[in-house]
């Protein structure tokens, strides 16, 4: 079975990730952030990166998903490779960070790499504000994370919106995450917990 917990940057996914992975004795997938040899150079000059960046991100989530496939067990994913297009990479593309060119030749690239991959089994939605994605992501104090700004994570919380909503063909449990405090609130993940063994009890 495949789980994957889909989030803005600072809504808390890799805790979750992990937190799930521990309860249910799944196997926990996560992104390359510290190892990405294009993140902090992104974040500097964000139009020059931005197609390089992608294209990283695009082929790991591509080769996890094969080796999601073939486990034979339980894995949970720290952000699926849907959302690193649909979100990410189209949000980049409508800010004016990727070119026409670019932008197409990456999608048609996605398209062929989906013929092979599918969705995940559940896909739960960590949806936070930008107000909360904030404090999050100044209390984990990545340098490279620091000058992201207000209108770029509004502009992926409108993307996230819109793709789980409208566009996404897959079940979906969706998580208010400003209202809960899952790493040190027992309650709050006891929570979320009965949530998830509810859904997996439906799809089976």
């Amino acid at each position: 079975m495949h789980i994957a917990i889909a989030g803005n940057i600072g809504s808390g996914k890799t805790t979750l990730t992990r937190m799930l992975a521990h309860h249910y004795g799944w196997e926990a997938r996560f992104e390359k952030v510290v190892d990405n040899p294009y993140l902090e150079d992104y974040y500097k000059d964000i139009p020059r990166w931005s197609f390089a960046l992608e294209v990283y991100f695009l082929k790991e989530r591509f080769r996890d998903n094969i080796d999601i496939r073939q486990a034979g067990h339980t894995v949970i994913q720290d952000r699926s490779i849907h959302e690193g297009v649909h979100v990410f990479t189209r949000n980049n593309y409508e800010q004016g960070n990727l070119s026409q060119r670019d932008y197409e030749t990456y999608m048609e690239l996605f398209e062929q790499m989906t013929d092979i991959v599918g969705l995940p089994d559940l896909m739960i939605y960590l949806r936070a504000s930008v107000p909360h994605l904030v404090r999050n992501i100044q209390r984990r104090g990545r340098d490279y994370e620091q000058a992201i700004s207000l209108d770029y994570l509004n502009g992926l919380n409108q993307r996230y919106d819109d793709f789980i909503y409208r566009h996404y063909q897959g079940t979906v449990l969706t998580i208010d995450k400003d209202s809960l405090d899952f790493e040190n609130q027992p309650m709050d993940f006891a929570a979320i917990v009965d949530r998830i063994d509810h859904q997996l009890f439906s799809l089976f």
